[in-house]
């Protein structure tokens, strides 16, 4: 191919560089994703303007990165990043150049940039394609291939190596040899990269379609023990009984059966790291046989601390880890109707859809063969039973709150909160009890018990 389809919104944008005689490519992921028949979803154009040209031209432009030639140029509602030609040296942090240089052409702007399927450009308005490393063919084979020398790209910016295992999941693209073989070379480089700049990348990765690919590639390079340790460690750790593979492989199976599903982000992460716990709780008894006894807290506390690191707001890590410590509930048909509602107030109801999610890819993991249509439709015809006969399943669902118990004579403390509990335990196991005069009454027993009076 060579031209590239040019939105005539964008054709408009370059007419405004065009107009006073100056150059315009657009460059990068769009022209990929263009050549891959899909839609551009952001669009950073190449110019031969100075910043300071191109914030006169337009109405409203943002200096988001001046210092590197980089502005943002919001135009009819939509934002583009217009960067001036440049090369660039010097890379002492592993992640930013050190000296930026403006350049006279689009083809030296080109060769800075880091995969041949990324170091393309098309001329605006025409369309035409500008490909001085070969990137349209790489991406018609579906390959990730450094522009130039893969050491040298990799220690220019640590997180390449990352980018182009993350490619290989989003694409279904294969790695070029030399630029794989080059990874481990560069694991000091990405060392140094900010956690933010990682998970971002990572996120990226649980989002595609097929996460394994990258993981995967991550464990052989060395990546996947240099960035998420205790996951790489999960490799080894046999399972046996009803589980075919070992750990690492198992939770690679289940965060890509939420993958194909198109389950959420939440249930991606929960399913990658609910069995991280293993290793640490691994028991072989006497006859061989292996327990992970309380496996999930520990999974609980390691996501904890891997989310963290990679700094996941608090809400995303909560909902991961409340998945996790959840995950291992063990349904029979002898539940009765109290240990339903018990399990649909410590899941949360709100809760109950991603946590069914969870086991379909936890059991997925299990075999590698799909869970049968009514795996859990028994306790899902439970669950909707018990919800359609009382919905008390919190202490907020409780025909009482503690100022009633003030109101009653109750004095505050710290006990206020043992006997709310303990109503709410009551409702539980008995729906027909939640009514302000039991509730208090039950109260007032409980209560007793506190501030019964002793004898010497």
């Amino acid at each position: 191919m060579n031209n590239v389809p040019v939105d005539p919104l964008l054709k408009e944008i370059a007419s405004y560089f065009t107009n006073r005689g100056k150059q315009a490519y657009l460059v990068g992921g769009a022209v990929r994703d263009l050549l891959l028949g899909k839609k551009a979803a952001d669009w950073d154009l190449a110019v031969d303007a100075r910043p300071e040209e191109v914030m006169s031209m337009f109405r409203r432009v943002i200096p988001t990165g001046i210092k590197h030639g980089t502005v943002t140029v919001v135009y009819k509602g939509v934002s583009v990043e217009v960067t001036t030609f440049r090369t660039e040296s010097g890379y002492s942090d592993g992640r930013r150049p050190d000296r930026v240089e403006y350049a006279p052409s689009i083809g030296e702007d080109l060769s800075r940039r880091d995969f041949t399927m990324n170091a393309l450009a098309a001329r605006l308005p025409s369309g035409k394609l500008v490909d001085p490393f070969g990137g349209a063919a790489d991406i018609k084979s579906g390959t990730i291939r450094c522009v130039g020398r893969p050491a040298e790209r990799f220690s220019e910016d640590g997180l390449r190596p990352v980018r182009a295992l993350r490619f290989a999941s989003q694409l279904g693209f294969s790695v070029e040899r030399e630029t794989l073989d080059a990874i481990p070379g560069a694991l000091g480089i990405t060392a140094k990269v900010s956690p933010e700049r990682i998970r971002d990348e990572f996120e990226k990765i649980v989002a595609s379609g097929r996460p394994s690919t990258a993981l995967l590639l991550m464990e052989k390079t060395g990546l996947l023990e240099l960035l998420f340790p205790d996951l790489a460690q999960c490799r080894s750790i046999e399972q046996k009984g009803c589980h075919r593979y070992d750990v690492l492989d198992h939770s690679l199976l289940a965060c890509d059966f939420a993958a194909r599903r198109q389950y959420s982000q939440t249930v991606r992460l929960a399913a990658l790291f609910h069995d991280l716990g293993k290793k640490p709780t691994l028991s072989i008894g006497p006859d061989g046989n292996r327990t992970f006894y309380q496996h999930e807290r520990e999974s609980v506390r390691l996501s904890r601390n891997i989310l963290r690191q990679y700094r996941y707001p608090n809400a995303a890590i909560d909902a991961v880890a409340h998945l996790i410590g959840e995950h291992m509930f063990h349904y029979t048909e002898d539940w009765g109707d109290a240990a339903v509602r018990r399990f649909i107030a410590r899941a949360g109801e709100e809760n109950l859809g991603e946590l069914f999610r969870l086991r379909l890819a936890d059991a997925f993991g299990t075999s590698g063969a799909e869970p049968a249509a009514d795996f859990l439709l028994p306790l899902i015809n439970r669950v909707e039973d018990a919800l359609s006969k009382s919905r008390a399943l919190s202490l907020k669902d409780l025909a009482v709150s503690g100022k009633d118990l003030i109101a009653s004579g109750i004095k505050p403390g710290k006990h206020m909160g043992i006997i709310l509990n303990e109503l709410l335990e009551a409702v539980l196991d008995d729906p027909a009890l939640n009514s302000r005069e039991k509730l208090l009454e039950i109260a007032e027993k409980i209560n007793k018990r506190y501030y019964a009076p002793s004898f010497p």
